[in-house]
């Protein structure tokens, strides 16, 4: 189990409530890698003797980590560092950079593969194209804090994206390239989130073996004109979340 060996504890005298105090003493453990990714934290009673606080308010900060996608806790093992976890839940349209930047982490793309390919029947139909019509395939690794998160393969028309193979070499951010190079201001998206498995094709790239439980996400984009990019990506079960709070 790893121990704490110098942190900033929670004072009383401060205007922040010890609560974040707390989070933020232990945020920074994690961040800074005295914490490292998959190690046991110690148990609530050792986090308040070394925090000097209540037990209810090392369990408001540490159920503050988890749900940032910080910690993990197993039933009767205990509490450890996850991995680096991206947390989807109800949000805007955004790029996988900027879900990345937002949760903290250092974003991190491999391009595998761009290049100009027919339109199969699934593409064609969420691009309004016909069967065959060329298009753009960019593959790409993500990775966050230098981890993989998931492997993404777009597609978008030829007919609007004439030098994206050739741009997309240069690229750390498909939106960010596509607003700069083609003037796309993405409107809305459509997403679907279904249960699949790491490929043979891909298992080496994301660490994984083939054939393990992964999230699927089918994304169709549009802007002013239609439907621009159809994205199928393959994320880590256990580095991708999706959390949702229901209201009644």
């Amino acid at each position: 189990m790893t121990d704490v060996k110098m942190f900033q504890k929670p004072d009383r005298r401060r205007a922040e409530p010890l609560w974040h105090q707390a989070e933020m003493a232990l945020r920074a453990l994690i961040e800074n890698g005295e914490w490292a990714s998959g190690s046991q934290i110690p148990n609530e009673d050792k986090l308040c003797d070394l925090l000097g606080i209540s037990r209810i308010t090392v369990r408001h900060a540490l159920r503050n980590l988890e749900e940032a996608g910080l910690l993990r806790r197993e039933h009767g093992r205990g509490t450890f560092v996850r991995s680096a976890t991206v947390v989807a839940g109800v949000r805007g349209l955004t790029s996988f950079t900027e879900e990345m930047a937002s949760l903290g982490l250092t974003v991190g793309t491999q391009l595998l593969d761009a290049e100009v390919v027919p339109a199969s029947e699934d593409v064609a139909d969420a691009l309004d194209l016909s069967l065959g019509d060329p298009v753009v395939r960019l593959r790409r690794l993500r990775l966050g804090n230098s981890e993989p998160i998931g492997i993404q393969t777009a597609h978008l028309p030829q007919s609007r994206f004439a030098e994206l193979a050739q741009d997309a070499r240069e690229m750390q951010s498909l939106y960010d390239l596509l607003r700069a190079r083609y003037g796309v201001i993405p409107v809305k998206a459509k997403e679907v989130y279904r249960v699949g498995a790491v490929s043979e094709i891909d298992a080496d790239l994301i660490r994984l073996p083939a054939g393990t439980p992964a999230f699927v996400v089918e994304r169709i984009a549009y802007d002013a004109k239609g439907p621009f990019e159809f994205t199928v990506s393959t994320m880590r079960a256990d580095r991708y979340e999706i959390r949702s709070t229901l209201y009644i």
